[in-house]
């Protein structure tokens, strides 16, 4: 069950941008906004810090703040998104360093993929 919430979590926020682009839901922009927040922050607490996550929960909050300044100050997606991806590089060198662990689905594929030694 620990594998879905990601993708019910994108879902739910996508649903719910979704009602607010189609004025259905007027208020909804702050679901969507509270939402990435929460994602974000779920991430690290369930995964801890690891390559995955140092990457994922920044990049979340990242986004968290990208769409608050869009929609209540005025920003444009023409500076919005240039930093997004320079964020997503900063991160992305961050995850080489030596010191933060893989993650989960890393450990468990190394360990299936190693031989088996019969004694």
């Amino acid at each position: 069950m620990r594998g879905a919430f990601f993708p019910v979590v994108l879902i739910v926020l996508g649903a719910g941008w979704l009602l607010n682009e189609l004025n259905i839901m007027p208020e909804v922009s702050w679901l969507v906004i509270i939402g990435l927040a929460v994602a974000g922050m779920a991430i690290l607490l369930v995964d801890g810090v690891n390559k995955s996550s140092i990457v994922n929960a920044p990049l979340l909050l990242g986004a968290s703040l990208a769409t608050f300044l869009c929609q209540y100050q005025g920003l444009s997606l023409r500076l919005v998104l240039p930093a997004l991806l320079m964020l997503l590089g900063v991160l992305l060198l961050i995850r080489r360093h030596p010191a933060i662990p893989p993650g989960h689905y890393r450990k468990l594929h190394r360990r299936r993929s190693e031989p088996e030694l019969d004694a």
